[in-house]
């Protein structure tokens, strides 16, 4: 369990701004969206993903430029 561990600690943090799900929202509570899993969050919608699953967000898609 501790190698597992490990490896989530090494992995690099996942930029929710830079996701074509990522939105920001009007409600001052949960001012941050993510449309690919439908939810709201205060907190950037990867590090909620990590927090409730134990991995990394696997709907990440890079917007396009």
């Amino acid at each position: 369990m501790m190698v597992k561990e490990l490896s989530y600690m090494n992995e690099a943090p996942i930029n929710c701004i830079k996701c074509k799900h990522f939105y920001v929202t009007w409600d001052s509570r949960f001012p941050n969206g993510c449309r690919a899993y439908g939810f709201k969050s205060a907190n950037r919608p990867a590090i909620t993903v990590k927090q409730s699953s134990g991995m990394s967000c696997l709907k990440y898609e890079m917007k396009r430029k």
